[in-house]
């Protein structure tokens, strides 16, 4: 789910020396067949025949005996040995495994062709400005909490083979110039051994598929070596137990003078001064700021563990116990903090599977997980006064972030776009840590639908033009098509990286995660036509919003400031489903990922049905296929007994520990907005989800289905909610949240 998921290849899938097992060359392919019977959330997915549980020791009585049950067992830096019976699962390096076919034009690797990208995402997935919130309160801890688990689980290894996506500066929808004349990225590499000889073409996974705290410590010795404190000498068992920092932030490349820094991705304004760059386990730090600060908080929590242990410790034992349990939280906050807040739900947690594979599958990592409609044009946070001299705002300012003085409340408000956010990490050390974490709990994430920012769709990763007088003229809207002169779209990229990694069709991977296909467009996108009601699809007219409402149910000015602040529902002129046909002419010939964003969502939920079912198929494969999952681990329990440092800590707990920013002044659940969290009839931001009718909290809307073309009129129902293009939403009253997914 980043924000982007172009990023060039990645080294880190070399072997932990630790382990000689993870030696072994990828795979060619492995297809999870389980997957095509239904249901198949409660079959538990790729399943893996002649494996035997492994046998689990008890928790350590004497506590003394703690710190050598930490040692005897550790995860593997790049998740090789997880599994006991077949040490190669979830292990980085290995081949992303199917769900379905591999779908190529060839039937070995050539590129199913399909509309143009730019084209359809002119479309389809422009937003035209107009800000859609999410309809669950979901914060933009949705957003980042899911980029930092993707950088945990995956990350393609990228090839040589360029890949165009056409550019046409006639298109009448078309509002960028692209002085480049095309989008240009490149396919991903090939696995060794595929897509030759009969066989279909696979890629790669560089990351280790667990959900391990990957993105803190990386997958290498090497890079561990690095950011640990002490010497760099390739062996990291004899550096300290903290990792090393600059005043409580990220060490730059630069930190170490005299040694070389590990790789890491650079893009923007990194380009002209790499040695800024920050340094984590994951190269995809310094994409943008949420981001960034999500690596820096759990760095600090890291440090935090280790002072917090009995000093007579050594260094090594030290930082395996924080290790251990830093991973642990990351899946404690994922299952019971970020996955309800999404709506997902999952089967009960019955302990370790040795059965089920967890390794991450090409449909999740290259259709299913990519939600970057939820990606806010811009990050907000508040800075007190006290914190912000002259000097620092100045900077902000000249960096092109809106610094907004309210004396009477003692704060600066700054607002960073998202083309400023990126490539640009020392941002996060002028407006301060704490500031922007708590921003990130109190601002509204874009709705999961088919509507992506423009910062993505048009200027991902790009920096305003020489030409441009004053960078704060390309903050948002309009104005932003006239600062930049190339074109990079996220959302055309997702639609051709699926047909370079050969996905099915959107109706075969339906069938292929037990749904029934859909046969028409209206049933795709739950709305009464697909007729574009006689407009062309290449007059602009489609796009224009003709209707708007917030999440109570009122209606909303159109072109007011609270429609740009509070628009939950919106409608076009045209329906999604009229546009989509007038495309792809078959509903059978939609791709993937466009047929996927355009459905309705589940009642209560950010999801359709196609992308919920994916969800959960993969998040259940990494809770149970995991021997160290915490539910299953129980050295985690021996740590609290003997050392007080519990794992079981909301993701608000880990921000207060180590920031500035007070406990109360955060919400209790940093992935709902407060309002979200103290709707009647909810008993707690982490209790059971609770029966509540959608139709409870909103009012009709005056106007007849007839009187708004994009609008659903078929339903009969006064509470039936409408959406971006006229569906029926299944809206979730704030508040309303499913239950944990793992043992608390």
């Amino acid at each position: 789910m980043e924000p982007g998921n172009e990023p060039r290849g990645d080294d880190t899938a070399s072997t932990d020396p630790t382990d000689a097992a993870s030696s072994a060359a990828p795979s060619k392919r492995r297809t999870r067949s389980a997957l095509l019977a239904f249901p198949i959330v409660a079959a538990g997915i790729g399943s893996v025949a002649g494996t035997t549980a492994p046998e689990t020791s008890a928790t350590p009585v004497d506590t003394e005996d703690v710190a050598a049950a930490v040692l005897d067992d550790l995860r593997s830096l790049d998740g090789s040995g997880n599994n006991i019976d077949i040490p190669a699962l979830g292990r980085a390096g290995e081949t992303y495994v199917r769900v379905a076919e591999a779908n190529y034009a060839d039937g070995l690797g050539e590129m199913v062709e399909g509309p143009q990208a730019r084209y359809l995402s002119n479309r389809i997935f422009n937003d035209t400005n107009q800000n859609i919130f999410s309809e669950n309160g979901v914060t933009h801890w949705g957003f980042v909490w899911g980029q930092f688990i993707d950088h945990t689980i995956g990350l393609r290894e990228v090839g040589e083979e360029e890949l165009l996506i056409g550019f046409d500066p006639a298109d009448p929808l078309e509002e960028f110039t692209n002085d480049l004349g095309s989008i240009a990225t490149t396919r991903s590499a090939a696995a060794d051994g595929t897509g030759i000889d009969g066989t279909p073409r696979e890629q790669v996974n560089t990351v280790s598929s667990y959900i391990d705290a990957w993105a803190v410590y990386g997958g290498t010795a090497e890079r561990l070596d690095w950011l640990r404190d002490g010497s760099v000498d390739g062996d990291p068992t004899n550096n300290d137990a903290t990792l090393l920092n600059d005043d409580g932030y990220l060490p730059t490349a630069a930190t170490r003078a005299g040694v070389d820094a590990p790789e890491t991705d650079l893009m923007g304004r990194l380009f002209a001064d790499p040695d800024a760059a920050v340094i984590a386990g994951d190269v995809r730090v310094n994409e943008n700021i949420g981001l960034t600060a999500a690596h820096t908080l759990f760095l600090r929590e890291h440090n935090r563990i280790v002072d917090a242990l009995p000093e007579d410790l050594d260094e090594e034992t030290k930082f395996q116990i924080a290790r251990r349990v830093v991973a642990a939280e990351q899946q404690y906050i994922t299952y019971n903090e970020f996955l309800p807040a999404m709506g997902v739900e999952l089967d009960t947690y019955s302990g370790y599977d040795p059965t089920v594979d967890p390794s991450i599958t090409n449909e999740f990592a290259t259709v299913g997980y990519r939600a970057h409609s939820q990606v806010h044009g811009e990050l907000e946070a508040e800075i007190p006064l006290g914190q912000l001299d002259d000097a620092t705002r100045e900077t902000l300012e000249a960096r092109g972030v809106e610094v907004v003085v309210d004396q009477g409340a003692g704060v600066a408000e700054v607002a960073v776009p998202l083309n400023v956010a990126f490539g640009n990490p020392a941002l996060l050390e002028d407006i301060g840590l704490g500031n922007l974490l708590a921003g990130l709990t109190s601002e509204a994430a874009y709705a999961n639908d088919g509507q992506i920012d423009n910062q993505l769709r048009s200027v991902l990763f790009q920096i305003p033009g020489p030409d441009t007088d004053d960078p704060l003229d390309c903050l948002d809207g309009e104005a932003i098509a006239e600062c930049f002169s190339g074109v990079n779209d996220l959302g055309a990229l997702d639609v051709a990286r699926a047909s370079d990694h050969g996905m099915p069709g959107y109706n075969e991977l339906r069938v292929a995660y037990g749904l029934a296909p859909v046969t028409s467009f209206a049933e795709l996108t739950g709305e009464a036509t697909d007729d574009l009601g006689g407009l062309s699809i290449d007059d602009p007219a489609i796009l224009e919003f003709v209707y708007l409402e917030d999440g109570e149910g009122n209606v909303l000015e159109l072109g007011s400031e609270a429609a740009d602040t509070e628009t939950v529902v919106a409608e076009r002129r045209t329906t999604a489903a009229a546009r989509l046909a007038a495309i792809f002419g078959d509903v059978d010939d939609v791709d993937a990922f466009t047929g996927m964003i355009s459905e309705p969502h589940v009642p209560g939920t950010e999801f359709g049905e196609l992308q919920l079912a994916m969800w959960k198929v993969q998040f259940q494969a990494l809770r149970d296929g995991d021997r160290f999952f915490y539910g299953n681990d129980p050295v985690l329990d021996a740590i609290a007994d003997a050392y007080g440092i519990d794992y079981r800590r909301t993701l608000t707990q880990v921000i207060a520990e180590n920031t500035d920013v007070e406990v109360t002044d955060l919400p209790a659940n940093a992935f709902l907005l407060a309002d979200a969290q103290t709707a009647d009839g909810v008993e707690s931001s982490t209790g059971d989800q609770q029966s509540l009718d959608a139709g409870e909290s909103g009012q009709d809307a005056p106007e007849t289905a007839e009187d708004q073309p994009g609008r659903r009129g078929e339903n009969g129902t006064d509470d039936a909610r409408r959406t971006a293009n006229g569906r029926n939403r299944g809206h979730r009253r704030p508040g309303q949240l499913g239950r944990n997914q793992g043992p608390t």
